[in-house]
Formats: C-alpha cells, sequence, structure tokens
C-alpha cells in the first residue's frame, strides 16, 4: 500500500488515540484542581494513561467505530462511541479491581468519558468536514471513458474521504464531450490533455484507456509529470481504494516489475520461526479448551471431532489441513466436492455453526503452523479439485501459492465465504494484494479484525 494510502488510513484512528490520552490528561489536570505540578505528581501518571486510553480505544475499535464510519450520520457516530465508552469504562473498572495499582479516582473517571467523548465526535466531525472540503481535495482528470474508467470514478465516489475530486474524463470521440459518465462528464478529447489539465488545475491524472493502441498521449502525459502533475495507471489508484489487485486488464508485467512482492528471505525465515513457537504456545494454552470443544462435538453428532481434507498450500504441495469438524460427517457423500455456502449450508450441524462464527473450527490448523504447513496469515488454501478447475478459468490464480496458506486473511476479512467462480476471483484480487503489501502490520491488522468476530461476532468472516 503506498504511503499516502497508509497515512491516510491510519490517521483517523491515530488522532482518536492522541484525543484519548488529551482527554485523560485533561482530566486528572482539572481533578487537581488545575494544578500542572499536583498532575505531574500522580502516581504512575503515564503507565495510567496509557492503559486507559488503550482500553477505550480497543473498545472502539471492536464496537465497528470505524468500519463504514463515512456514510454514517454524526449522530450514529457519537452513538457508537458512547457505546464503546460505556463498555469500556465496565472493562476498566475490571481491570482496577484485578490491578489496584491501575486505579483512578471516581472524579478523574467521571471527567474521562465526557471530555473523551467530547473531543472524538468533533474530531469525526472536522475530519470529515475536512475530507468533503473540496478546497481540500486533489483534482483528478481520468484519461478514457470506458469501464476502467467508470470503476475508477465509482470507487472515488463512494469514498467520499479519499482526498480525490474527479474534475471529468477525456474521450478520444469529440461527439463524447459534454456527455455525462457516472457522475462527471467528459470535459475533453485526448489531444487536448495540457489545455484540461491547465484549465482545470488538475494534479493528478489516472490513465484508464481499456486499449491503448495509438491512443496514448504520451508526449504530453510526459509533459504532465514535467510540470509536476502526478500520472498513474488505473490500476495503481483501484488497487489503493479497493484493497485488491484487479486482475481483469492485468498485465504479467504489472506483477513482475511493480513494487511489492519482495519479501526477504531472512523476514520470511524469522516469521516462520516465531510463528512455529507462538503456536506451540497457543497449542498448550487452549489446550483444555480444544478438548472440551472436541468433546462436545463428539457428544453433539456421529463421527470424528477433528477431520482432516487435502489443501493445495506453498508452491502447489499438498498437505493435511486440519479442522473442528462442523458438518455432518456424509456431508458430500452424495455430491463430491461442492463450495462451502457459509453459515447457510445445510449440512452444517448446530454446534458447527456457532464453532464456524466464532472461528474455533480453525483452532486444529495451529498444528498446521507447528508442522510449517501453514501461517497464522495467508490466502486461505483451496481444495486441489477446485484448484485444478479455477486454474483454468481465472488468470493468475496460481499466483496465490507463492506464499504459505494462512488460518485467517485478507480476503476473509474483506469478503465472505466464497460459492462460486466469481467469488473465487474476488478473493484472488484480495489475495494478491496481501502477497505484494506482506508486511507485520498488515498482518497484525487482519488479526486483529478476525479477533473482533470471536469478541462480537461481526467483522471478519
Amino acid at each position: 500500500m503506498s504511503g499516502s494510502s497508509s497515512f491516510r488510513r491510519l490517521l483517523l484512528p491515530g488522532l482518536d488515540v492522541v484525543s484519548l490520552v488529551g482527554a485523560f490528561l485533561a482530566a486528572v489536570y482539572l481533578r487537581f484542581g488545575q494544578s500542572a505540578s499536583a498532575m505531574l505528581d500522580y502516581n504512575g501518571l503515564a503507565l495510567k494513561t496509557l492503559v486507559n486510553s488503550v482500553v477505550l480505544f480497543m473498545c472502539l475499535y471492536y464496537s465497528g467505530y470505524y468500519e463504514d464510519w463515512q456514510t454514517q450520520r454524526p449522530r450514529d457516530t457519537a452513538l457508537r462511541a458512547l457505546e464503546a465508552l460505556i463498555a469500556g469504562t465496565l472493562l476498566l473498572l475490571i481491570f482496577y479491581y484485578a490491578l489496584p495499582d491501575l486505579k483512578v479516582g471516581r472524579g478523574i473517571l467521571v471527567l474521562y468519558l465526557p471530555l473523551s467523548l467530547g473531543l472524538l465526535v468533533s474530531l469525526r466531525a472536522v475530519y470529515r468536514w475536512i475530507g468533503e472540503d473540496e478546497a481540500f481535495a486533489q483534482n483528478v482528470l481520468i484519461l478514457g471513458t470506458g469501464a476502467t474508467a467508470q470503476e475508477v470514478a465509482r470507487q472515488v465516489i463512494r469514498q467520499r474521504l479519499s482526498g480525490l475530486r474527479i474534475v471529468g474524463f477525456l474521450s478520444d470521440d469529440p461527439d463524447d464531450v459534454g456527455r455525462r459518465i457516472v457522475n462527471p462528464t467528459v470535459v475533453g478529447t485526448t489531444d487536448e490533455l495540457l489545455l484540461v489539465a491547465q484549465r482545470y488545475r488538475v494534479q493528478r491524472i489516472v490513465v484508464a484507456l481499456d486499449d491503448r493502441r495509438g491512443l496514448m498521449p504520451v508526449e504530453e502525459l510526459l509533459r504532465c509529470r514535467i510540470d509536476g502533475t502526478h500520472v498513474e495507471e488505473a490500476a495503481s489508484i483501484l488497487e489503493r481504494l479497493t484493497g485488491q489487485i484487479p486482475i481483469k486488464n492485468l498485465r504479467p508485467s504489472l506483477l513482475v516489475f511493480s513494487s511489492g512482492f519482495n519479501e526477504s528471505r531472512l523476514v520470511r525465515r524469522l516469521k516462520n520461526a516465531s510463528e512455529f513457537v507462538l503456536a506451540a504456545l497457543m497449542l498448550v494454552a487452549l489446550a483444555p479448551l480444544l478438548l472440551v470443544l472436541a468433546l462436545a462435538i463428539r457428544l453433539g453428532s456421529a463421527g470424528p471431532a477433528i477431520y482432516s481434507q487435502e489443501r493445495v498450500g506453498e508452491r502447489g504441495r499438498v498437505f493435511k489441513l486440519l479442522k473442528f469438524r462442523s458438518m455432518r460427517v456424509d456431508a458430500e457423500a452424495q455430491s463430491g466436492p461442492v463450495w462451502a455456502c457459509g453459515d447457510g449450508d445445510p449440512r452444517i450441524t448446530r454446534l458447527g455453526r456457532l464453532l464456524r462464527k466464532t472461528r474455533f473450527d480453525e483452532l486444529p490448523q495451529l498444528i498446521n503452523v507447528v508442522r510449517g504447513e501453514m501461517s497464522f496469515v495467508g490466502p486461505r488454501p483451496e481444495r486441489p479439485h477446485f484448484v485444478a478447475e479455477l486454474c483454468k478459468v481465472i488468470p493468475f490464480y496460481n499466483e496465490r501459492h507463492v506464499v504459505r496458506p494462512g488460518i485467517t486473511g485478507w480476503a476473509q476479512v474483506r469478503s465472505g465465504y466464497g460459492s462460486s467462480i466469481e467469488d473465487a476471483q474476488l478473493k484472488l484480487q484480495f489475495d494478491l494484494f496481501y502477497i505484494k503489501h506482506m508486511s507485520f502490520s498488515l498482518d497484525l491488522g487482519i488479526l486483529l479484525d478476525t479477533l473482533k468476530v470471536v469478541v462480537v461476532g461481526r467483522g471478519a468472516r
């Protein structure tokens, strides 16, 4: 993910953390009669500030405060923040009871909550106002009018706070000028690129020509770049806006020569070693839970508690994936291999629905991690039958096997269960994005999103 895109994605949560820290320090300051020296002498000020701020921020995160917030009404945003802060207060009281050294006085807590709510809601309102104000937006000109160009426009319009504003399209047909496409109109022809860019003070040009043979105004684009205008391909901006690498019209050269796809061997070995240790420790710590779940599955329906299934892993190697059984033993006796259909699948047992909703059915895959067959995060492994089928109809499908498959992944937190070739193609676009941008921070974000489903029953799927 580009630096500017990552910065924009992390800016609001980062500002919220600063707001929570500021609110706590302000509450301490007010509680001690607005005495700065008394505030600084407060026992454990730094640790208590950190703990209170982190607990409330995690409650905001898991309450869905950052989900679809661009389309939320201000009242809904305030109510969601209030709910998270109330839940956070209850959680803090438990912390105070278990760890008395972290306890803060009631006076500070009573001041902290309204100060936090006021700062959070005010910050969100200012952030939204700045993001929607055209004065702060970057003017974007789209070169092309086809399906790709229209998809770029839809994504920019959908993400109103992306910091981009489309001024229009350029077409190679003069008769198209003035025609409305999606929302902006065609504002000129391709040979008028320089003139249109100056007229609308364009800061970014997106090349979205479905057919570039003889239509690419190379000299004009170079002139725009020399003048300081940013020029990029449609695939690049769509990747940032959607978290996917669109495979329609994707050329192999974009994968070969683009940045990313370059995790070093040392980093990969360190990741594999750390995952081995962590998975082994988790198996020991979760042993009682695993035994209880296994017993419940055996009592709930006939058949083994754990089943194994062949899946395609790194470099196309087939391995046995382990899961707690969530379906009837004879689920595919008549049909053979079929797509999973999510929680509505009639083959799933009553307990199996709960296991899938909480993702507890995936816990035995910690053994696959210890064996070196899987990672905690990566593309979900598919069955050989479907891999052979999908490789024939979906370009680049086999590229998802260049890394170890994961217990959870970017595609899982961004889309639901796959039940068709179209769903598999969508997941591949997410998987390619993950492989290109693999990093500790991305893995951590995916794990946090996955954990959300266990805590609040929504989020990762």
